[in-house]
């Protein structure tokens, strides 16, 4: 069996608490292979291009700040174990642009937060997770977060 080293590794966040544990994960396993961690956030886009209401810009505003306060999270957190992260905001469909970025970054593992839903909560939510391990061709490491009670 062949050792595999990573350099780069992305943990995909989206701010949430459930993607805590895939932080620390991903955190650890860089401290352990000296590998540089990408923390990436995805504005998610919907393809709806409004008209001029004006509350876009502060729609904008709002998702920008978010995507910000998710990725300095990843930075202080890996500040305090002593691991470089390099912030990076992305915009689009979150999986896609997870798994070009990682493709177009040649990233060697891809860590991801989930619930861990089954049957027909995961019908209903769709899972950014589940569509990233069935078509990323870069590895991905899976973390079960903590549900909300």
């Amino acid at each position: 069996m062949e050792s595999k080293s990573y350099d780069k590794i992305m943990i995909a966040t989206d701010g949430s608490r459930q993607v805590e544990k895939a932080i620390e994960a991903a955190i650890q396993l860089a401290k352990f292979t000296g590998a540089r961690l990408y923390a990436v956030y995805v504005i998610a886009s919907t393809g709806y291009t409004p008209r001029n209401f004006g509350w876009e810009e502060s729609l904008r505003e709002i998702l920008e700040a978010e995507a910000k306060k998710a990725v300095a999270f990843v930075e202080e957190a890996g500040k305090g174990s002593g691991v470089n992260v390099e912030p990076v905001i992305l915009e689009g469909h979150p999986a896609n642009r997870i798994m070009e970025f990682a493709e177009q970054e040649d990233m060697d593992l891809i860590v991801m937060g989930t619930l861990g839903r089954t049957g027909f909560d995961r019908f209903l939510l769709g899972s950014v997770a589940e569509n990233v391990v069935r078509h990323s061709k870069t590895p991905v490491m899976v973390v079960k977060g903590e549900t909300e009670k």
